[in-house]
Order: structure tokens, then C-alpha cells, then sequence
């Protein structure tokens, strides 16, 4: 049998992960400045008047309008808050993931196991 054994291209890899771990927090910073500007808060709060109307125009009591244009309004801050996060370099709800952390560590061994053979081979 001839098998032949992939290499994983450590250094393809390591220049992606660079350059996106410079990328993400660039371009969710600017995403959280176009959800955090003054005119983004203006569409909001007419959405959210837009929302409520509707549901009193429609019948339903003014207290669940109001309990479900909270929870409407509350998917607004729980994405800004995850964007927040994403863009200070944390993970997903502003914490690292378990999965981060070993792909993380998976990475580093793979870099280190390919240093070692190169330093093997010279």
C-alpha cells in the first residue's frame, strides 16, 4: 500500500488566522458603529413605535404590546452586546469557547510539531 500523508500547511495556516484575527475586530467595530450612531438609535426607536402600533392596531392589549416590543427591542441589545464582545477579541457572548481553546492549543501543537521536524531535518 502507498499511502501518502498530507501535510497540513502550517504556515498557509498561521498567515489566515493572522490576518483575520486583524480583519474581525476591524470590521465589527465598524458594524457596531453604524449600530450604535445616532440614526441607528432614531430607526430603532421608530421601529420599535412602528412595532407597538401595529400590534395595538391589531387587537392586541396595550400591556403584551408593550411586554412584546421589549422583547423585541431586547434581540437589538443582546446582537449589539454579542458584536460588543466580538470586537474587544473575546468570543461568542464575550467569552472564549472551549472550542477556541482547543483549536487554539491544536494549532500550537501542530506548529510546534512541524518546528521540531524542520529542525529535526537541517
Amino acid at each position: 500500500m502507498n499511502e501518502e500523508k498530507e501535510e497540513i500547511p502550517v504556515e498557509e495556516i498561521k498567515e489566515l488566522l493572522k490576518a483575520v484575527s486583524t480583519e474581525i475586530p476591524t470590521l465589527v467595530k465598524s458594524v457596531i458603529g453604524s449600530v450604535f450612531s445616532e440614526e441607528a438609535g432614531r430607526n430603532m426607536g421608530k421601529a420599535a413605535g412602528a412595532f407597538y402600533k401595529e400590534l395595538v392596531d391589531s387587537g392586541i392589549p396595550q400591556d403584551v404590546a408593550v411586554k412584546m416590543t421589549e422583547k423585541y427591542m431586547s434581540v437589538f441589545t443582546n446582537l449589539s452586546e454579542l458584536l460588543k464582545g466580538m470586537g474587544k477579541g473575546k468570543g461568542f457572548m464575550g467569552k472564549e469557547s472551549e472550542v477556541e481553546k482547543e483549536i487554539e492549543r491544536r494549532i500550537k501543537e501542530k506548529l510546534a510539531e512541524k518546528h521540531g521536524r524542520e529542525e529535526e531535518t537541517e
